[in-house]
């Protein structure tokens, strides 16, 4: 123990857990000022980080006090009761740790700890949280699951910088629509397993939450705000009361998983099956039958429906796979899905151009277009291009005079030549969609034609990438999809992209991961459906907490039971960050 105390007058860390300790030795207390016999004052430094987790500690001392500098403490899994008023003296305190105790009730004093930014109370015996947690106006990750709290304070709401809330397994009635209009950049939420009885309507403003978690409550509607939630990739409303669908969810362009099991859902609405998911739990509600529309929700790997009184389909095909359900559902669909008779290309043309004087947007989707029609580059300052669904084969010159573009989407075409020569003049090119063409290999230098991209799609174009593609010449690239271009290995380049936030490799034939993901610290996505990978490496799981949602079916894994699988993303990171430790 005193080599341990000696050492940290030095470094300013000193972890003791898992020592069976029943008490915080007095040592621990003393400031750099009472330096030990045979140490050099001039070299002691202040406690700044303090771990004591996995103790037998009952009480902490308010000689805590006598640490100003600590940023980090430590007491989870501990025997406490009630914490210390000195807690609220440690104002440089930056995390705060104290889950799995049997602590009553947190001190107001919490409130003068002004720089905590992340704090975890979970699993303790709380019946409220303190309002002075409201002045803790850095407070971006706030943990307080698995206790008995009735209601949150109301000045949480001026927490404005909170991104990730946890209160799972509490006796909540409802959330404040006050709270939830102020928490704009959350990401995360899990409100599951409460009393809940509604979501507030000011949920519209979380336009930057990807997991939202409310399964286990007694909500009986999804507010039609929730299409504010544009983000939103992971929603969970397991075990509710809801009878309907808002038309509204349709706006969820991101939702990829979908759980509405053990609801009163006696249909699903037409409109929900415009969502790309991968993803829908449907098992156990009232459904007598499903939208032939379903079948067009071909990104569907796994639906479920078990438990439903369906009457219109055979058991064989509810309880049978996936794919076998959707095209038995896509052969009951009509194909006309034409432009009015009485309406002719030309003057589809005309109105989107006009529409686009002042939205500075063209659309000319789907119109079987053969060439891009001169009132594209004839129409002005366009920002946004949509050529999707055409049969164009390749970008004229005169499209180099659109300077202020974009956005270009070309998904669905016939181009098969990187028009490169077209790309260079439009310097202020953000997103590139060029998904579904037969598009031949991209010339090694093609990348340096785009160097502004953020978001970049090439997804179905096989063969279209080198043996080593540059993608170091696209620095800000945060969107990468190369969904079955025929990759057998990872790119190198990819590493590099210090930007990138959702990386899409899927029903390509990759074997395994590199390590080097784990410097792609700012990736909240990863799609590695349908590959053969039978092992990730453990420093993926050093991602967490910035990845959100990992998918991985489809692959041949064997070194992850499906339980921990089935359980989803942060179940993953958690299983391979633990191996780390173990090795």
């Amino acid at each position: 123990m005193d080599r341990v105390l000696k050492a940290a007058r030095t470094s300013g860390s000193l972890n003791l857990s898992n020592r069976s300790l029943r008490d915080v030795p007095n040592e621990v207390y003393q400031s750099a000022d009472a330096a030990g016999e045979g140490e050099k004052w001039w070299e002691a430094v202040d406690l700044q980080k303090l771990i004591l987790a996995h103790n037998q500690i009952e009480r902490l001392k308010e000689d805590l006090r006598n640490l100003p500098l600590l940023t980090v403490l430590n007491v989870s899994h501990n025997k406490l009761s009630e914490l210390p008023a000195a807690i609220g003296e440690l104002h440089l305190l930056k995390s705060l740790d104290v889950s799995f105790n049997s602590i009553l009730k947190i001190p107001e004093e919490i409130g003068s700890a002004a720089s905590l930014v992340k704090f975890d109370c979970s699993s303790n015996r709380l019946q409220e949280l303190p309002s002075s947690l409201g002045r803790c106006l850095d407070l971006s990750d706030l943990k307080a699951s698995n206790n008995c709290i009735t209601s949150l304070p109301e000045d949480l709401a001026n927490c404005t910088k909170m991104t990730k809330l946890d209160v799972e397994g509490n006796k909540l009635t409802a959330l404040s629509n006050n709270s939830v209009a102020s928490w704009t950049i959350l990401t995360e939420l899990n409100a599951s397993k409460n009393f809940l009885d509604g979501i507030p309507d000011t949920i519209e403003r979380l336009s930057r939450l990807i997991r939202l978690d409310l399964h286990q409550n007694r909500i009986s509607s999804i507010p039609p705000s929730i299409s504010g939630c544009c983000s939103l990739a992971e929603f969970y409303m397991g075990n509710n009361a809801l009878t309907t669908l808002p038309a509204e969810i349709a706006t969820l362009s991101k939702l990829g998983t979908f759980d509405l099991h053990s609801n009163q859902l006696k249909e699903y609405c037409v409109e929900a099956c415009q969502l790309r998911l991968s993803v829908l739990d449907l098992s156990n509600n009232s459904l007598a039958g499903l939208p032939p529309e379903i079948g067009k929700m071909t990104t569907l790997r796994k639906l479920l429906l078990t438990g439903n009184p369906m009457r219109t389909l055979r058991s064989s095909l509810v309880n049978g796979p996936t794919p076998t359900l959707l095209k038995y559902l896509r052969s009951r669909l009509s194909e006309s899905e034409d432009i009015g008779a009485s309406t002719t290309k030309e003057d589809v043309i005309a109105m989107a151009t006009r529409l686009s004087i002042t939205s500075k947007e063209l659309s000319l989707e789907g119109l079987n277009l053969s060439a891009i029609p001169s009132e594209v580059w004839e129409s002005g300052e366009i920002t946004k291009l949509d050529l999707s669904k055409n049969s164009i084969q390749g970008l004229p010159l005169e499209l180099s005079s659109c300077v202020s573009l974009q956005s270009l989407i070309l998904s669905r075409n016939k181009i098969k030549d990187w028009p490169g020569a077209v790309f260079k003049s439009l310097s202020s090119l953000s997103c590139l969609k060029l998904d579904n063409n037969p598009l031949r290999q991209i010339p090694s230098d093609g990348f340096k034609d785009v160097p502004m991209l953020q978001i970049l799609d090439l997804s179905f174009n096989i063969g279209s990438l080198s043996e080593n593609p540059a993608f170091s010449s696209l620095p800000h690239l945060q969107e990468l999809y190369l969904r079955r271009v025929q990759l057998h290995e990872v790119p190198s380049d990819i590493l590099s992209l210090q930007q990138l936030q959702i990386l899409d490799l899927s029903q390509n034939s990759l074997q395994s991961i590199p390590e080097g993901f784990k410097n792609l610290t700012s990736l909240t996505e990863l799609d590695l459906c349908d590959n053969n990978i039978s092992a990730l490496p453990p420093e993926l799981g050093l991602l967490d907490p910035s990845l959100h949602a990992l998918r991985l079916d489809g692959n041949p894994l064997r070194s992850i039971r499906r339980t921990i699988l089935d359980r989803g993303t942060k179940a993953v990171l958690k299983y391979l960050k633990d191996k780390i430790l173990e090795n």
